[in-house]
């Protein structure tokens, strides 16, 4: 009998290995995904920058979450023998990928709005300080228990704050800093032209919807692994998911005038919202999350783009990354009631204040580190630079490199 549970045993943790690993790979590809919706919004002469950027930053995201995000997220390091790391077929070290994907994914929202201007140095700095020390804080507040806020709210409201998949931890806490570090950086050189905010019109559509699907289609992993066991996997997280993105696509349609770009952005709109409540809403519930989060997008991103010259959002991750995981948040304490047709087990007040909680922190934590590293080396290109691109002043190379001879 032992024998047999031993081997039971060991199937349940290899499978579990599996599943989170399989969850890591899918998030691991949604980076090619921000890599193509960032190269098919900018102008050409900054096509190179956005892939290299986004490949670099996760490579950086790895490097300072493996060595200090994780551990202050969780306590855990990595610097046992190989042998005690590979104990139930290495399930932490997968976990570790799994959540480290997701911390990766902080850099790569900011890329998206402060492309276009800023040098590429300081960025990478100012990425590891959010990946290594800004992220990860509230990380652990929310995911581990970490400083009590949980256990406050608990108490005084009857659940903790609610966030399966990261609608405020990831995207929230994302989008916010992204705020910070746009403001933080100024709008692009000539968008602001005799008065009127003059828009810069995406570079290459085909590319644009690539990363869209790509994104979307990782998504599925990103909100489904969520449960990082298999015996928590639940049809309702991918059916309210697809509900979801489909509600965005319907409201960006509709609202969006048949645009390509926000009807490429309202899934991904849809998909930030239902990540806080994804395993708790009932699908009709995601399907309204889902719309009212791609009208917001397309409403918030049209009415800054036109009336505030000095906050150049070139993707507009601030509205979609920030305003809908607040959103979502906050969803998730409305369409996860009972009362509207959800499992229960979350307050809205709990919601609300977690919701802006990780806002107000990210705000903090974003102008912190961009203002501190915009001290010590400058982070935006020189006007010269700019007016050139990226492409040349960065990398020396084009996107296309025509050969003359």
């Amino acid at each position: 009998m032992d024998l047999v549970q031993n081997h039971v045993t060991a199937l349940i943790n290899s499978a579990d290995t599996l599943f989170i690993l399989l969850g890591a790979i899918m998030v691991f590809a949604m980076h090619a995904g921000f890599a193509f919706l960032e190269v098919g919004t900018v102008r050409h002469k900054n096509q190179v920058n956005a892939l290299v950027k986004i490949m670099s930053d996760f490579g950086v995201s790895a490097l300072v979450y493996f060595f200090f995000g994780y551990w202050l997220a969780y306590g855990v390091t990595f610097f046992d023998s190989a042998a005690v790391l590979a104990e139930n077929n290495g399930y932490q070290l997968v976990k570790f990928f799994f959540l480290m994907t997701f911390a990766a994914a902080i850099p790569a929202i900011i890329s998206g709005g402060v492309a276009e201007r800023a040098k590429f140095n300081p960025m990478l700095i100012a990425a590891a300080l959010c990946v290594g020390l800004v992220y990860p804080l509230f990380e652990g507040i929310i995911w581990n228990g970490n400083y009590g806020f949980q256990d406050w709210l608990t108490a005084n409201f009857g659940a903790a704050f609610h966030d399966f998949a990261g609608s405020i931890v990831v995207h929230g806490v994302g989008g916010w800093i992204a705020f910070a570090a746009i403001i933080v950086l100024g709008s692009r050189n000539g968008r602001y032209r005799q008065g009127k905010v003059i828009a810069f019109a995406p570079s290459n559509i085909p590319l644009l919807a690539l990363g869209a699907w790509i994104l979307s289609i990782g998504w599925f992993g990103f909100n489904v692994m969520s449960a990082q066991a298999i015996e928590g996997i639940s049809g309702l997280v991918a059916m309210n998911s697809l509900m979801a993105m489909v509600g965005g696509i319907i409201s960006s349609l509709l609202i969006g005038k048949k645009d390509p770009g926000f009807i490429h952005n309202g899934p991904l709109a849809g998909l930030v919202a239902v990540c806080a409540g994804s395993d708790l809403m009932h699908p009709i519930g995601a399907l309204m999350t889902g719309l009212v989060a791609g009208g917001l997008f397309v409403w918030l991103f049209t009415y800054v783009q036109n009336k505030f010259s000095h906050f150049d959002d070139v993707l507009g991750v601030w509205p979609l990354h920030g305003v809908c995981g607040l959103w979502g948040g906050i969803a998730a304490g409305i369409f996860g009631l009972e009362s509207f047709g959800g499992l229960g087990g979350v307050t809205f007040m709990s919601q609300l204040i977690g919701s802006l909680a990780g806002i107000v922190f990210a705000v903090i934590g974003g102008f912190v580190v961009y203002k501190v590293v915009n001290a010590i080396t400058p982070i935006r290109l020189d006007e010269e630079d700019e007016f050139k691109g990226a492409d040349i002043a960065i990398h020396k190379i084009g996107a296309t490199n025509l050969n003359n001879n």
